[in-house]
């Protein structure tokens, strides 16, 4: 339940009782188990912030959510000190390594679990192409990239990573204002969500950002872009691997999948190749194939008969030389999942040894 006074004249042992009370979902080993967690860590309830129960009567207010609820729900949310370290950037001057991440995601664990995901939902998958024009090696590494297939999908209650975000993101990092305001309404969708389908806003867990799911969707791609993809009359991200495997598909085709195009090209750069022009528009498709090779980029037949943009993407080895590729549009609909060109690749890439494997 809300506060119904001054919330700073609970103690704490009267806040972690009230926690407990309003969720009344758990079941009571669940809730001795985080009072005794909640209580070692002392936990900062956004129940006690003016700021987030205002917060909370805006969003009620603009969605039209009950007010009660709405103020229950975030103020059983709780400050997780770790979050905003973790979304700071790595220090500046940190070497990048494409090897060395590949390494962490194309591994024999991974392609083994992706095999056997596959086997088990290849009508689906088969579907999820015809229906979205996605292929099958796109949609396995993405689901074994982001969770193992489902194997790790997050511990972090959603509501609580979300809040501290929204609340407390680190004001240290370089794009603060607009990462803020991204939680800021990734929280709001996430409540909205939760009133929609009768989801308990605290029972949900997913990464330390607020991910959630198999596919690891936030509440706003949740909204847009996950299906009902097995017919059973519900979206469940966490257990449907159908549903996955839609929202997945769906997901790249609102964002623009071109079916049928590669996702790149290999490609070799002249010593007089024109590197600060061609880099220029990062990993945004951006140059013709004749304008590539204009500009220094040697492309094998197939590339120069590609009738959409190119960009060159680079991707740094350390201290060793870097690789580079031609990307296509389809390259860069993968990275609107995660704005990098490193973790594009290790899709595509772990897509193709999990195929590789399945016809082996």
């Amino acid at each position: 339940m809300p506060h119904p006074g001054p919330a700073r004249t609970l103690s704490r042992r009267a806040v972690t009782t009230l926690l407990i009370a309003a969720g009344a979902s758990w079941t009571g080993a669940e809730a001795k188990k985080r009072s005794k967690s909640a209580d070692a860590a002392e936990p900062s309830p956004y129940l006690l912030r003016d700021d987030a129960m205002r917060w909370a009567d805006e969003v009620a207010e603009r969605r039209g959510l009950d007010v009660q609820w709405t103020r229950q729900a975030v103020g059983q949310a709780v400050f997780l000190r770790q979050v905003p370290r973790l979304m700071l950037p790595p220090a500046r001057g940190t070497a990048k390594n494409w090897r060395a991440y590949r390494s962490r995601f194309i591994d024999a664990t991974r392609i083994g679990a992706g095999v056997r995901f596959w086997q088990r939902n290849r009508d689906v998958l088969a579907r999820a192409q015809s229906d979205y024009g996605v292929p099958p090696e796109i949609i396995v590494g993405i689901i074994g990239v982001e969770t193992i297939y489902g194997q790790n999908m997050g511990s972090f209650r959603v509501i609580d990573a979300l809040a501290t975000l929204t609340f407390d993101f680190p004001p240290e990092h370089p794009r603060a204002v607009e990462r803020q305001a991204y939680f800021n309404g990734e929280l709001e969708q996430f409540l909205s969500l939760c009133a929609r389908t009768d989801m308990v806003p605290t029972q949900p867990l997913g990464s330390y950002a607020g991910a959630m799911g198999m596919p690891q969707f936030m509440p706003s791609s949740w909204v847009k872009y996950a299906v009902d993809f097995d017919g059973d009359g519900q979206i469940d991200l966490w257990q449907s691997q159908a549903d996955a495997i839609g929202s997945v598909a769906n997901y790249f085709k609102g964002y623009g999948w071109q079916p049928g195009m590669p996702t790149h090209y290999p490609v070799r750069l002249a010593p007089e190749a024109d590197m600060s022009t061609l880099l220029a528009p990062d990993i945004l498709p951006s140059f013709t194939p004749q304008r590539f090779m204009e500009l220094g980029a040697v492309l094998n037949a197939d590339a120069q008969a590609h009738t959409g943009p190119l960009a060159l993407i680079e991707l740094q080895n350390g201290g060793a030389e870097p690789s580079y590729v031609a990307g296509t549009q389809n390259f860069y609909v993968i990275t609107r999942y995660n704005w990098s060109s490193y973790y594009a690749m290790a899709v595509i890439e772990l897509g193709q040894a999990v195929e590789s494997a399945l016809r082996s």
